[in-house]
C-alpha cells in the first residue's frame, strides 16, 4: 500500500493551516516553495540539515520581503513547514544559528572550515560540510544552495555581487562538497533573477497602491465638498 504524500495532500495540509487568502503576486511564489519543499521531503535521498534550512528561510524571507499584511508571514511560513509534517521552529532556529555563526568569520575561515574533516561537532558547519562532502547519496537541491550562497552573502556581502570571485568562491564549495558546480550556477543565478523580478513587481504593487490612496483621498475631499457648501457671509438687507 502506497502511503506517500502527494502534492495534493500537502497543498491541502497547508490551505487547512493557513485559511487567509495570499496575495496574487506571492501566490505562485509560496506554492513553489511548497512544491519544492514537497518533492525533496518524499525522496529516499532526502535529509533535513541547517544549510536546506537556511536557505529555505533566506529564500522565503526574502521573496516575500513587503508582504501585506505582515502577521500573514508567520503564519504562511509555520503552514508551510507543517504542511510537510516538520517544525517551523526548528528551521527558524537553524537559520538563526548557521547566521550568527557564520556572521563570526571570514571568507578564508569558511573556506577553511570546508575543507576540514577532523576535530569538527556533528552540529556545527564544520560538521555539517564533512557529513554532506562523505555522503556519496547527498541530495543537493536549490535550496540548499540558496543555504550555501547566503553563508557567502553573510560573511563577504560584496563577494556575492562580485561574478569573478563568487563564481571562484562557489567552485570551491562545490569541489570541496562534492556538488554538482554547473547546476549550482545555474540554480543561484535564477534564484538572483527571480528576486529582481519579485523586487520590481513589489515597486508595481506600491506605487499602485499609493495611486489608489491618493484617488479615494480626492473623492473623499469631493464628497466633504459637496457635503458642506460654503457658508453664505453676507449679510441680509
Amino acid at each position: 500500500m502506497n502511503n506517500v504524500r502527494t502534492v495534493s495532500d500537502t497543498k491541502r495540509a497547508f490551505y487547512n493551516t493557513h485559511t487567509r487568502p495570499i496575495n496574487s503576486i506571492y501566490r505562485r511564489v509560496v506554492e513553489e516553495l511548497m512544491v519544492e519543499m514537497h518533492l525533496l521531503s518524499v525522496n529516499a535521498d532526502f535529509h533535513y540539515d541547517p544549510i536546506y534550512a537556511l536557505g529555505v528561510v533566506n529564500a522565503f524571507e526574502r521573496f516575500m520581503q513587503g508582504y501585506r499584511p505582515e502577521n500573514d508571514k508567520v503564519s504562511i511560513f509555520n503552514a508551510l513547514c507543517q504542511s510537510i509534517g516538520s517544525d517551523p521552529q526548528t528551521y527558524r532556529q537553524d537559520f538563526e544559528r548557521l547566521q550568527s555563526e557564520a556572521s563570526g568569520l571570514s571568507l578564508d575561515n569558511l573556506m577553511g572550515q570546508l575543507k576540514q574533516s577532523e576535530n569538527s561537532e556533528a552540529g556545527s558547519l564544520t560538521g555539517q560540510f564533512r557529513a554532506i562532502s562523505q555522503n556519496p547519496k547527498f541530495k543537493y537541491s536549490r535550496l540548499f544552495a540558496i543555504g550555501l550562497y547566503t553563508l557567502l552573502e553573510r560573511v563577504d556581502f560584496d563577494l556575492v555581487k562580485d561574478e569573478k570571485r563568487r563564481n571562484e568562491a562557489l567552485k570551491q564549495v562545490c569541489d570541496a562538497l562534492n556538488l554538482p558546480e554547473e547546476k549550482v550556477q545555474k540554480d543561484l543565478e535564477l534564484y538572483r533573477s527571480n528576486l529582481e523580478k519579485i523586487a520590481q513587481a513589489q515597486i508595481v504593487m506600491e506605487d499602485m497602491l499609493k495611486a489608489d490612496r491618493k484617488k479615494k483621498e480626492e473623492r473623499a475631499k469631493a464628497k466633504d465638498a459637496v457635503a458642506t457648501p460654503p457658508s453664505n457671509s453676507q449679510e441680509p438687507t
